[in-house]
């Protein structure tokens, strides 16, 4: 397994990062196997994931961000982008990708699903990595 993060709202996204670590330490994975991959923000996940697809050796991975709307239209550009990149390197290479890019309407909002109210949605992504290379498996 690995995890991408973007450094992007980096306060939010550390969070998201340590909910998956320990998931994955939780279900087995060890440290040492368990690499963290920074990239700029979530338009960057895309290509770092084709990326740790091409190095192989992974049998998913978890991508992490934080994209908070603003006063513009490049929040949906953004957001967009990343998921369907994601949605591309996970179904063309059938590879799992748990999905942790948070898209909300404030800090607040992402703030409730990083550690608070709603969870911790790295956490969720890890889970979700995992049941799907479970059921890629036949382990399902």
């Amino acid at each position: 397994m690995a995890i991408i993060a973007a450094e992007f709202n980096a306060a939010i996204v550390v969070v998201l990062v340590v909910g998956a670590r320990d998931a994955l330490l939780a279900a087995g994975a060890s440290p040492e196997n368990l690499p963290v991959v920074r990239v700029p923000g979530a338009w960057e996940l895309p290509l770092a994931a084709l990326g740790l697809v091409d190095e192989g050796g992974y049998d998913g991975i978890v991508a992490l961000g934080c994209v908070i709307r603003g006063e513009t239209a490049h929040f949906d550009f953004v957001a967009g982008a990343a998921m369907d990149g994601l949605l591309g390197v996970m179904l063309d290479h059938r590879i799992p990708i748990g999905l942790g890019v948070l898209t909300t309407e404030d800090e607040l909002q992402a703030q409730a699903r990083a550690g608070g109210k709603h969870g911790n949605k790295g956490e969720e992504a890890a889970h979700a990595a995992l049941d799907m290379i479970g059921l890629l498996k036949g382990r399902a």
